[in-house]
């Protein structure tokens, strides 16, 4: 109807220009384009200065926790010698890569430090036969467990930490990054209305 404000129609989307554009001036630059070139620079500044410090950080708390829990199972566990009570499985081809591989859970007796005869379940390699002997590491009570974390393992744990610790970082920064332009193109389409709401009824002509 006549007199009435047509509905504000948002500009398209800027055509591709060189990555450093909002820093040049030009009369189409808005002070939102500056705003958001300033404030990826200061992210990008914050995550490479924060990610080190978080991942030697996380690291070095990393390590001294699984430094302690090998010192705890080192302390609480020991290797001995445990007879099959039955046959393991013999399902693979013998012989093969297959069996070598291959694992398969089965009864075995074990006599703890302390002269007491436990029967606990292990991990043996297929065929092997009732009364067959293998080492085997247990704790305290006779329950069969694994053998202490290596400084290998501590390592590669430790590495995993600190570079999750610094992906973290990084994707927190991406986040706020994207959370900034979204609230800045927010900014630009209601500066466009209230523009357009001005401009708009010195362009309408009454019917």
């Amino acid at each position: 109807m006549a007199g009435e404000t047509p509905p504000a129609q948002p500009p398209p989307g800027p055509p591709p220009r060189p990555l450093l554009w909002r820093w040049r001036h030009n009369p189409l630059r808005r002070r939102t384009d500056a705003l958001q070139a300033w404030a990826g620079l200061a992210l990008l500044i914050a995550v490479l200065a924060v990610a080190p410090v978080a991942a030697a950080l996380v690291g070095d708390a990393a390590r001294r926790h699984y430094e302690d829990t090998a010192r705890h199972q080192t302390l609480t566990r020991y290797e001995t010698t445990a007879t099959l009570t039955r046959d393991a499985p013999r399902h693979p081809e013998p012989g093969s890569d297959e069996e070598k591989r291959t694992r398969y859970p089965v009864e075995v007796r074990v006599v703890t430090r302390d002269g007491r005869t436990r029967t606990t379940r292990t991990e043996v390699q297929p065929g092997l036969t009732a009364g067959t002997t293998v080492r085997v590491w247990i704790t305290a009570d006779g329950e069969a467990t694994g053998p202490p974390l290596t400084r290998k393992e501590i390592r590669s744990r430790t590495m995993g930490w600190a570079l999750l610790a610094a992906i973290g970082v990084a994707l927190t920064g991406a986040a706020a990054h994207a959370l900034t332009g979204l609230a800045l193109r927010r900014r630009n389409l209601a500066d466009w209305d209230t523009a357009w709401a001005e401009t708009a009824p010195r362009w309408t002509t009454p019917m």
